[in-house]
C-alpha cells in the first residue's frame, strides 16, 4: 500500500465487507452471559477511526512479540499458547459469541492476562494494523465453505494473503489447517502464487502432523473422530523489504537458494525456468496436485545451466 492511497480503516461503511458465518448458537448459561458482559469489554480491541496501530500498545506492558489467531472456536488453542508463552501478547479473533464466551471462561480460569479479542471480522483488523507487526498467525479449520458456489466466502482469499504479507515480520510463521481436501489445495495455491510466503515442509510428516507446540482443537478432534485426515501447513513470511520489492534480484536470490537446497536434498528436480517436480513418493495425498507445480511455487527463478543465479548473486552454491 502506497502513502497516497485509503487505508482500509478509513473506508466508508458502503465500502464494509460481507461477513458470511453465524453469529450466535445456542443460548448462554448465565456464568457466560456474564462474562460476556463484564470481562470481553476489558479485553475488547477497538479500532481506530481512522489510520493504523501497533497491537503491542494493547498489553500494559510490551511483549516480546504479539501472535494472531483467526476464528479460534472454542479457544482451547488461544488459550494453551498463551499460557505457554506468557511473554508474548495474542490477538484472538472470532464473530461466533458462543466461542467467544468460552475462550473467556478459559481466560478467566487460567488467570491468562496476554490475550486481547476482536469479536468482528478479523480482517478488518488485519486492514489497521501497522506493517510487520505479527510474529506468528494462525488459522486453524476455518469453515470450508465446500459448494463451489459459496468458495469466494472463504476466508483464505488473495486479499487476505496480501493483508498477511504486510502485517507478518521477517521470517514470522503462517501456521493453516484444515480436514477439507479441496481447501487444502486452495491453501496452497494461494500461497504458492504469492511473493511473500515460502512453505516450509520437507516430506509428508511436515504437513500430516502436528509440530510439538501446535495444541489440538476440538474441530480438529471431531474430524479425526470422522475418519477425515488434516493437513498442518506452515509458511514462513520473507523479508519485509522483499515483500515491498519482490521482483528485485535479493527475492529471487532467496527463492533460488531454497530451491536449490531442495534439489540437493533430492526432494524435487527442477527444469530450468519452467516446473519444481516432487520426487515419487514426496507427496501423497490431497496435497499432491498442489505440489506438482508450475513457476510460480517459490515464484519464477530465472535460471541460467552454466551459472546459476546464485553465483551471479555472488553467493556460494
Amino acid at each position: 500500500m502506497t502513502r497516497n492511497e485509503q487505508h482500509p480503516c478509513d473506508a466508508s461503511p458502503a465500502q464494509a465487507r460481507t461477513f458470511y458465518g453465524r453469529r450466535h448458537g445456542r443460548p448462554l448459561r448465565p456464568g457466560r452471559r456474564d462474562l460476556i458482559e463484564t470481562l470481553l469489554p476489558q479485553l475488547s480491541i477497538t479500532l481506530p477511526d481512522q489510520g493504523v496501530f501497533d497491537p503491542a500498545t494493547l498489553f500494559p506492558d510490551p511483549p516480546a512479540e504479539t501472535w494472531l489467531e483467526i476464528g479460534f472456536g472454542g479457544g482451547e488453542h488461544l488459550a494453551a499458547q498463551a499460557g505457554s508463552h506468557p511473554e508474548t501478547g495474542f490477538i484472538g479473533c472470532e464473530p461466533f459469541i458462543n466461542g467467544m464466551a468460552s475462550l473467556l471462561a478459559k481466560i478467566k480460569k487460567e488467570g491468562l492476562t496476554n490475550i486481547r479479542v476482536f469479536s468482528d471480522d478479523a480482517r478488518s483488523l488485519m486492514d489497521c494494523l501497522v506493517e510487520a507487526c505479527l510474529g506468528r498467525v494462525f488459522i486453524l479449520f476455518p469453515d470450508p465453505w465446500p459448494k463451489k458456489r459459496h468458495a469466494k466466502r472463504r476466508l483464505i482469499s488473495p486479499r487476505t494473503v496480501d493483508a498477511l504479507a504486510h502485517t507478518m515480520k521477517d521470517n514470522a510463521e503462517l501456521r493453516l489447517a484444515s480436514d477439507d481436501p479441496e481447501y487444502i489445495r486452495s491453501m496452497l495455491e494461494h500461497l504458492r502464487r504469492h511473493e511473500a510466503f515460502q512453505w516450509l515442509a520437507e516430506r509428508p510428516a511436515h504437513w500430516r502432523q502436528r509440530t510439538p507446540d501446535w495444541p489440538a482443537t476440538r474441530y480438529e478432534a471431531k474430524a479425526l473422530q470422522a475418519g477425515r485426515s488434516c493437513a498442518y501447513l506452515r509458511s514462513a513470511a520473507g523479508p519485509v523489504e522483499l515483500r515491498r520489492n519482490p521482483g528485485n534480484n535479493a527475492a529471487t536470490t532467496a527463492r533460488t537458494l531454497y530451491l536449490k537446497n531442495a534439489c540437493r536434498r533430492g526432494k524435487i528436480s527442477y527444469i530450468p525456468g519452467t516446473f519444481c517436480l516432487a520426487r515419487p513418493g514426496f507427496c501423497s495425498g490431497p496435497m499432491a496436485h498442489s505440489f506438482i507445480f508450475g513457476p510460480t511455487v517459490f515464484g519464477h527463478v530465472p535460471w541460467d545451466r552454466k551459472t546459476p543465479t546464485l553465483l551471479r548473486a555472488g553467493l556460494k552454491a
